[in-house]
């Protein structure tokens, strides 16, 4: 018989095997996409958690040296947020997994210039969908408490430079993507500004 005049019943019968196994597939691929990011959120919590308490007991620096890749610079606080997130060296994807990433063409802290650090728009830096003129920001090195304010926000175009130019004075840039609810890569990019109002060292910060 023609199979194209087979009966309705015969073709539904053969297409079911085909059906139940797109369906296995389906679920197959459904769970290990969920395992990876049950991972994801695991490993970059974990890895939060261990760096803090080693920042948290870790005495002053002897020497300075050159920082490298991926190296822990502090950890990065706006209080009214809630959001507490550590720095480190380079913006590399497998930094921006589990942390923010300070530019390493931009100063550092304590330096003069413009302090640029990244982040992800649905990790570490979703708090800044919140944040307001004024904001408090502290930057906690191993040696120092920096302060930051909130001094402007803005949503810029993605090839917008000029946001990380060097400055003359001693500030702190925040980029993220935007819109923050936006499915795919944004077509944004989310930048707030602060300036530096202070700096204390963590043994003037612990009789506070």
């Amino acid at each position: 018989m023609n199979p194209l005049f087979q009966p309705r019943k015969a073709l539904s019968s053969a297409r079911r095997p085909i059906i139940l196994v797109a369906r296995y597939v389906s679920l197959t691929l459904g769970l290990l996409a969920l395992g990876y990011a049950g991972f994801v959120f695991a490993d970059s919590h974990v890895y939060q958690a261990v760096e803090i308490k080693k920042l948290e007991r870790s005495s002053r620096p002897s020497k300075t040296r050159k920082l490298v890749e991926g190296d822990v610079i502090g950890e990065i606080q706006v209080p009214r947020l809630g959001l507490n997130a550590i720095v480190v060296q380079g913006d590399s994807p497998a930094n921006l997994r589990r942390a923010i990433g300070h530019l390493s063409v931009s100063a550092l802290p304590g330096e003069w210039g413009n302090v640029a650090l990244v982040g992800h728009r649905d990790t570490f830096f979703r708090p800044l969908r919140n944040i307001r003129l004024g904001d408090r920001i502290n930057f906690n090195t191993a040696e120092h408490r920096f302060e930051y304010l909130v001094e402007s926000i803005e949503v810029v175009a993605p090839n917008d430079i000029q946001v990380l130019e060097p400055s003359t004075g001693r500030d702190l840039t925040f980029v993220t993507c935007f819109p923050f609810y936006f499915i795919g890569p944004a077509p944004k990019r989310f930048i707030v500004h602060a300036r530096e109002v202070g700096v204390m060292l963590h043994e003037q910060v612990a009789k506070e």
